[in-house]
């Protein structure tokens, strides 16, 4: 696709925002962020987001086959809507094959339910921030922490019943972070060696203020049940487990499921995992979490150290004396 005209008035002097997220062009916390971003007249506003929802489909991409970008009316910003992954979009969005110019920086989200611990790994929502900072552009993944009262049926935290407008208060507790990256990229004192995932607490109102944390291992337990074709099952959000969202039934489970497949749905088991001093426990706490995040997982020190010795043995084992 051709990008000449794909921005048709360009202020030069603003620093430019590419928005992305997981949960679809059309999702609430995306057009709740534009809006507010539009709104400030402080930037100029691109979007590149996924045509349909794509949840915990972590940092895959469109790899055999093209993609396509459908242009969006968005008041205020040039949008496109992609038939990619998160990562794809973000990355034609930052390409220049689509705008005309690199965006400042990236924001992805705000995502239906946080995304905290190990919850991360899954996420598109920090895959869309990913992906920008393994290009050199500095981003943040932007999450809020739906809550419903669906959920105290399943002995989850319960911070209040949310609704819509919340997406907007939570990207109005955003602009400052938004802001303050743009001002140290500006002077090029921003840090290059990380990207930022923040998550916003269910009553962001009263929110307790700003915290710097680190990614803990919180995670909610699932497992599999057998389910018959008729069964309207519930997709499972990559951190709140979002018990709203129908899964659509596709054709080819269908037709699995007459020929005689065995059909499963993913279903929660247990409650989380919770650890003092990490990013779910503030933001639990009440806190805005911000976590400095890196494309590369280094295992525990201690592993390190087991594995110093256990690998001369792997060699002692496998020779012909071991055997």
């Amino acid at each position: 696709m051709e990008n000449s005209g794909a921005v048709s008035s360009f202020d030069h002097n603003l620093p430019t925002v590419m928005v992305t997220n997981d949960d679809g062009i059309d999702a609430p916390g995306l057009r709740s962020l534009v809006r507010v971003l539009v709104s400030t007249r402080r930037f100029q506003v691109l979007v590149c987001a996924p045509d349909s929802e794509k949840s915990a489909v972590s940092h895959s991409i469109t790899w055999r086959h093209p993609i396509s970008a459908r242009r969006v009316e968005i008041d205020g910003a040039t949008a496109y809507g992609v038939s990619g992954t998160p990562a794809d979009c973000t990355s034609l969005g930052v390409s220049g094959a689509l705008f005309p110019s690199v965006p400042n920086l990236v924001v992805s989200g705000i995502n239906f339910g946080s995304n905290c611990g190990y919850h991360i790994v899954y996420s598109g929502t920090v895959a869309g921030a990913r992906e920008a900072f393994l290009k050199d552009i500095p981003s943040v993944s932007v999450s809020y922490d739906w809550q419903d009262t669906l959920f105290s049926t399943l002995s989850f935290p319960v911070g209040g019943k949310s609704s819509v407008d919340d997406f907007t208060l939570a990207a109005e507790a955003c602009i400052p972070i938004i802001s303050s990256i743009l001002a140290e990229v500006k002077n090029k004192k921003y840090p290059s060696g990380c990207f930022l995932n923040v998550d916003l607490p269910t009553n962001v109102t009263q929110h307790k203020g700003y915290k710097l944390t680190r990614q803990g291992k919180s995670i909610y337990r699932t497992g599999w049940k057998q389910v018959t074709s008729t069964t309207r099952g519930k997709m499972l959000s990559t951190m709140t487990m979002d018990t709203d969202a129908k899964m659509p039934v596709e054709a080819d489970i269908m037709a699995d499921a007459s020929q005689g497949s065995l059909i499963f749905q993913r279903e929660v088991e247990g409650a989380q995992i919770v650890e003092d001093d990490t990013d779910h426990k503030y933001l639990k706490d009440g806190y805005i979490t911000v976590t400095p995040l890196a494309a590369l997982s280094p295992a525990d020190v201690g592993c390190h150290t087991y594995f110093k010795d256990w690998l001369p043995s792997v060699v002692d084992h496998t020779s012909p004396s071991a055997l």
